[in-house]
C-alpha cells in the first residue's frame, strides 16, 4: 500500500491548509470538502477536511486504494456522482459499499492540476442527492486550479522539506531556486508566480527536491519549454 504523509485529515486551524477549502464551501452547494495530494510514487498527503464525514471519505479512499478522488488524481479528469444510492460504483466496489455507512448522497472529485502534472484532488460531498450545474462545476474547477500550487507547498512542508533546520548551504539553494524560477519565466513566457508553481509541481510529481530540479534548470539539463503542457 502506498505510504501516506501528513496529518489524518481533520479540521485545521485558521491560516493553515483549511483556508484552501473556503472557496468551495462558500461558493458551492455542498456539505463538506477535503483535499489530498499524491506524488509520483503514490504517497498521499491528506491536507485538510471540513468535517468528520469529509475526513472519513479521504481516509477510506486511502485505506482501500480506490474511489473517485483517487481516480481524479490518476486520470486528471473530474469525477461526478450525483446520486450515491443510484450509482453502481463498478469502478470502486468496496468504497461504494463503505459509502452506505456515511451521510453522503452525492460526491464529486476535482483534480488539482499544475501544468502537465495532476498533483491531487479536491473531494466535495453533499448530504442530499444532486448534481453541480455547469457554472458550479466551472467554479469548482477554477478554485482547484487556484489552490493547486498552494496544496503542493503544504504537502512538501508536511513531508519535512521545509521543516528541517536550515543549513549553511540554504542561502545558495534559495538563490538557485530563484534563478531557476526566472529561467522558467523566460522559457514559458509566463509570470514568476506560475513559474514558481510549475517548479514545485514538477519536483513533487517527479518525487525530487525543489532544489534538485532548480539545479537542473540552472545547469540547463532541464528546460520547461520542452515538457508536456
Amino acid at each position: 500500500m502506498p505510504a501516506r504523509t501528513g496529518k489524518s485529515a481533520g479540521l485545521s486551524a485558521p491560516g493553515s491548509a483549511f483556508d484552501m477549502l473556503v472557496p468551495f464551501l462558500t461558493a458551492l452547494p455542498i456539505t463538506g470538502a477535503f483535499i489530498s495530494v499524491s506524488d509520483a510514487s503514490g504517497r498521499q498527503s491528506s491536507l485538510c477536511s471540513s468535517d468528520p464525514v469529509a475526513a472519513r471519505l479521504d481516509e477510506l479512499q486511502f485505506e482501500l486504494g480506490e474511489g473517485p478522488q483517487r481516480e481524479a488524481t490518476r486520470t486528471g479528469a473530474v469525477v461526478l456522482i450525483d446520486d450515491v444510492a443510484e450509482s453502481s460504483h463498478a469502478r470502486w466496489p468496496v468504497f461504494g459499499m463503505a459509502l452506505r455507512e456515511l451521510d453522503v448522497a452525492a460526491l464529486f472529485a476535482i483534480p488539482l492540476v499544475l501544468g502537465a502534472v495532476t498533483v491531487g484532488a479536491v473531494g466535495l460531498y453533499r448530504s442530499i442527492p444532486g448534481s453541480l450545474t455547469d457554472q458550479e462545476l466551472a467554479t469548482a474547477t477554477a478554485a482547484a486550479s487556484a489552490i493547486a500550487s498552494v496544496a503542493v507547498r503544504h504537502a512538501l512542508a508536511a513531508a519535512g522539506e521545509h521543516g528541517a533546520p536550515e543549513s549553511s548551504a540554504a542561502p545558495a539553494m534559495r538563490r538557485e531556486i530563484h534563478q531557476a524560477t526566472g529561467m522558467i519565466v523566460v522559457q514559458l513566457e509566463t509570470t514568476a508566480t506560475i513559474a514558481y508553481s510549475r517548479l514545485f509541481a514538477h519536483a513533487f510529481g517527479s518525487e525530487r527536491s525543489v532544489h534538485d530540479v532548480a539545479h537542473d534548470v540552472v545547469s540547463r539539463q532541464l528546460n520547461f519549454e520542452t515538457l508536456p503542457e
